[in-house]
């Protein structure tokens, strides 16, 4: 399975089978995972075969069931945090699809005290994605045109085409897809609309336009 592959095959997955991961998969995952907390100077952190954290009133009225792994993403405290969480979290979540895993993010809706992240001083637990085997795949979310969501002063250009087609993939707080995207000559400026969220949307769809588009 290929990335874009991956893009098109993640959606959000809140029901999962009582399986315990492969050891490969597991394996493949913490690679994943090293390569981005080096990367981002994150700390990133896989838990595997916890219960308590998607327990509650909260998980269960959105429908998480039978969740006993996630992954915590946290880092050092900075105001790029949440976009560094939002574009590395989305990598190791397609990781996971290529894996034969499925995921979902979770800000709001897990018991953060009972997570059993090592979150030091000066570090912030931000979100975490559920993680397992889905017992389904989940469905596409619906997305606004493309034209909504990009403002061009010319012609599209086909890379750019491409990194859009990736970017209507991604997810977002609420599927609200509140982003423009603007080309200008080369450039590419990313605009978000301010929430609660916003700056993960950003990290996430910045990290779908990169592999659209071929700049990484």
């Amino acid at each position: 399975m290929t990335i874009i592959e991956a893009m098109e095959a993640r959606h959000a997955v809140r029901r999962y089978k009582d399986k315990e991961i492969a050891a490969s998969a597991v394996d493949g995952l913490q690679e994943e995972i090293n390569r981005c907390n080096q990367e981002g100077s994150l700390t990133i952190q896989l838990i595997l075969n916890d219960k308590d954290v998607f327990k509650g009133l909260m998980a269960y009225s959105v429908g998480f069931r039978g969740v006993s792994n996630y992954i915590a993403l946290a880092g050092p405290a900075d105001e790029k945090l949440e976009e560094k969480l939002g574009y590395y979290g989305q990598r190791i979540a397609l990781k996971a699809q290529q894996l034969g895993l499925n995921t979902c993010w979770a800000a709001a809706t897990y018991k953060r005290g009972n997570c059993k992240a090592v979150v030091g001083d000066h570090e912030e637990l931000i979100c975490v994605l559920a993680l397992g085997y889905g017992a389904t795949q989940g469905v596409p979310h619906k997305s606004k045109a493309m034209s909504e969501l990009c403002n061009l002063e010319d012609d599209m250009p086909e890379w750019f085409r491409k990194g859009m087609e990736a970017v209507l993939l991604a997810p977002t707080a609420m599927n609200r897809q509140n982003f423009l995207l603007t080309l200008n000559g080369e450039d590419v400026t990313f605009e978000v609309k301010e929430s609660k969220y916003s700056k993960i949307d950003l990290g996430i769809i910045k990290y779908h336009f990169e592999v659209g588009s071929g700049s990484l």
